[in-house]
């Protein structure tokens, strides 16, 4: 069978709200197909960027080939057009991984802390990945006892993520880009925990660092304006 069959579309198995998702011949890869939907609010609130769904295919692969050369595993394997990108089928750990540097967002409002305050080091959270939920706070105790994940993968799940964000400091900082905070996914895939999902403006906070201008998809949460520009700002400056 050659590659160009392999790599044929098959059936969508899968639609979040950022992205579709579809089989190939082989059951090891699939193609992600990158939407311009917007939503915030656990979907509460929802709308079209355009062009998000371009960017945020480029912007999470220059990303992933970034962190693949850091010795950071990923679900990545190329980009195949404006808005696909070829991936490892993994099987999703229902455990969502928040990595803060900064106050902002929901630590803000459930902690009464002011956004913009910098954490003394940076704070790993867990969400359970549930939409019906809209993905609930929740420890380690919870994805042991319910079956979301081991003791052990939790342990790979927090230093991955704290090396990821290192990462990614270090690569935005000389781009006047501060990595506020940043959702990451993970999966497994023959025995190994793989980054996956993507990594963006609209899974990450990024400010500007002279002027603290958010740069994210927060402009669309707060109807903030120039969200078009802020994506565009986003992939000019991480492709320097």
């Amino acid at each position: 069978m050659s590659s160009d069959i392999m790599l044929e579309k098959g059936e969508m198995f899968y639609e979040g709200k950022a992205k579709q998702l579809f089989a190939t011949a082989d059951p090891d890869l699939i193609i992600a197909y990158f939407k311009d939907d917007a939503t915030a609010f656990n979907a509460k609130k929802r709308g079209s960027i355009e062009g998000k769904g371009a960017v945020n295919n480029r912007v999470s692969e220059l990303f992933f080939t970034l962190l693949e050369k850091a010795g950071i595993r990923t679900h990545f394997v190329r980009r195949l057009s404006e808005r696909e990108m070829l991936c490892r089928r993994l099987e999703i750990i229902p455990v969502e991984v928040v990595v803060r540097n900064i106050v902002a967002g929901g630590m803000a409002k459930r902690l009464g802390r002011v956004e913009g305050e910098i954490l003394r080091r940076p704070v790993v959270e867990w969400y359970y990945k549930s939409d019906a939920l809209d993905d609930p706070l929740i420890n380690d105790d919870h994805a042991e006892v319910f079956g979301w994940a081991t003791a052990e993968e939790l342990a790979v799940l927090r230093d991955l993520a704290h090396k990821i964000n290192r990462v990614l400091r270090d690569f935005l900082d000389p781009r006047s880009i501060v990595l506020v905070d940043a959702k990451f996914e993970f999966g497994r895939h023959k025995g190994e925990i793989l980054l996956g999902d993507e990594i963006c403006p609209d899974t990450c906070r990024f400010w500007d660092k002279a002027t603290g201008e958010k740069l994210d998809k927060d402009r669309f949460r707060r109807d903030l304006g120039k969200v078009e520009e802020a994506y565009h700002e986003i992939l000019e400056r991480v492709s320097r």
